[in-house]
């Protein structure tokens, strides 16, 4: 679970509210159901015109992965496609079967899978590479989809505030209704920048910050697949993979099994 983002988002949240809640009406006038309406079903109505439903479902799930799906450490990795290269080359690669029900993860069991069926070194690398693309795929449409909310959001906040303008100065006539007036209008505003501000912006970053650290981590066991296919030693597999990390996150990592 990436503990930040849910401490961030509530904080935030929770700061706001303090802040609202401190003044004399107790944050009354913060809550608008009209300049609700607006801005969040405006959002949502741009968002679902612009893209299609299943993107925008999709949404749910991506979120739900970047925030509480928790990522294997590098190092993690490399120690057990280490392990996985001192097995294949003291026992063969067919006993790695038995090491695909914990893999733990589709992408390195289908790798695996693939070493024990004896698939080319090329074909391995073609497939795998093609899932790996898929991914960012996936991830960079995702991340288009937050985007556009939260560039959506604070535009439609000032569409209310507009409305809301133009009924104030259909009102002049009487002036003891024009500050009332003035802070309806602002409210859709201040609803947009707060969704777009602490949501939709900084969950599109996340996003896209858990899309290349998953991308590095694939194309790290698909290089320590492609070492164990070319029967290289687990030294060999290790200083591969290692490339990928700066020089003092490198260890000296042995087999294990």
């Amino acid at each position: 679970m990436d503990i930040a983002t849910i401490i961030g988002v509530l904080a935030g949240f929770l700061l706001i509210f303090l802040s609202v809640g401190s003044g004399p009406s107790h944050g009354a006038e913060f809550f608008h159901v009209p300049s609700l309406m607006i801005t969040v079903g405006g959002m949502f109505s741009a968002t679902l015109t612009h893209f299609s439903l299943g993107q925008v479902l999709k949404i749910v799930s991506l979120i739900k992965k970047t925030v509480f799906c928790k990522l294997p450490q590098e190092q993690d990795l490399i120690q057990r496609m280490v392990n996985y290269s001192a097995i294949s080359r003291r026992d063969g690669a067919l006993v790695l079967e038995r090491q695909i029900p914990e893999a733990g993860d589709p992408f390195l069991a289908k790798g695996l899978q693939m070493v024990v069926d004896g698939i080319k070194e090329e074909e391995v690398a073609q497939e795998l590479t093609k899932e790996i693309d898929c991914l960012q795929q996936r991830h960079e449409q995702g991340k288009r989809v937050l985007e556009f909310m939260g560039s959506a959001a604070p535009a439609f906040g000032m569409i209310g505030t507009l409305i809301g303008l133009v009924q104030m100065l259909g009102r002049l006539k009487n002036p003891e209704e024009i500050g009332g007036g003035m802070a309806t209008a602002l409210i859709t505003t201040f609803y947009g920048a707060l969704m777009a501000n602490l949501l939709f912006l900084p969950l599109a970053g996340k996003l896209g910050i858990y899309s290349r650290r998953e991308a590095i981590l694939r194309q790290m066991a698909l290089e320590g697949l492609l070492s164990i296919v070319r029967g290289e030693s687990p030294t060999a597999v290790r200083e591969r993979m290692q490339a990928f990390l700066s020089a003092k996150n490198r260890e000296e990592l042995k087999p294990s099994v």
